[in-house]
């Protein structure tokens, strides 16, 4: 199954909070879920969380479950998109500063069972692997030896990473290889295990041995259910 990855930005002169709404409230609601290839649908919404920047590098993301690429294209084909969704983008979302990456998700910690209801604070660590290295052996580090580091981490309670896929490496480079996705109680869990040994000590250090540190983002957000998490 596809899990794609929408990282977007408010429209110039649009407030976060309003962004937020409107993509929760709205797009969501109104355009996106209508299409009927989407399976499970999620917003997540930033929260602050650390040292806050001026103009944060996005907003907000779009989590989407599609089943295959067949199914992918035939959403992209479809009136809902077409004459929906597509031309509802430009009233919230600067377009020209949203990152899609199709990924293949990898459980490493399944954790509570996921719900609507659910509370918990979710970091996205978005990574690029370093100069030279190749894809598998990105992929097979971040997946053997990066994950039981971070499965120490104190206070996680779930934790998956989701890998671009190989076709999206087909005409050159992607922007980014992966996102990893780790969920806290809350913020402050999340600030306090920045600060602890196991972070600093074990998996902070190595993330130098596969990732190039430069293009490391995170971001905390909340989730918001659209459809799910039950797949329709």
């Amino acid at each position: 199954m596809i899990h794609q990855l929408i990282f977007a930005h408010p429209k110039p002169g649009m407030s976060e909070p309003a962004f937020q709404d409107y993509w929760v409230n709205i797009h969501a609601v109104n355009y996106a879920s209508k299409i009927t290839q989407i399976r499970r649908y999620m917003v997540d919404t930033r929260v602050p969380c650390g040292p806050e920047p001026e103009d944060p590098l996005f907003s907000g993301v779009g989590e989407i479950w599609i089943e295959n690429e067949e199914e992918q294209l035939a959403s992209l084909q479809s009136k809902a998109f077409l004459e929906g969704a597509r031309p509802d983008e430009p009233r919230w979302a600067a377009f020209w500063r949203t990152v899609v990456l199709d990924t293949t998700a990898h459980v490493m910690m399944e954790g509570p069972p996921l719900s609507r209801d659910a509370s918990l604070v979710k970091l996205f660590v978005l990574v690029k692997r370093k100069p030279g290295m190749p894809l598998n052996d990105f992929r097979s580090y971040a997946l053997e030896t990066h994950a039981p580091k971070v499965l120490g981490l104190p206070g996680l309670r779930r934790y998956y990473q989701c890998h671009v896929r190989d076709g999206c490496y087909t005409i050159g480079e992607t922007l980014l290889d992966a996102a990893f996705m780790l969920w806290f109680d809350d913020v402050a869990a999340i600030e306090r295990m920045w600060e602890s040994p196991e972070y600093k000590q074990l998996v902070e250090p190595d993330l130098s041995e596969f990732t190039e540190l430069k293009y490391i983002h995170t971001m905390a957000t909340e989730e918001h259910w659209v459809i799910g998490p039950a797949f329709r």
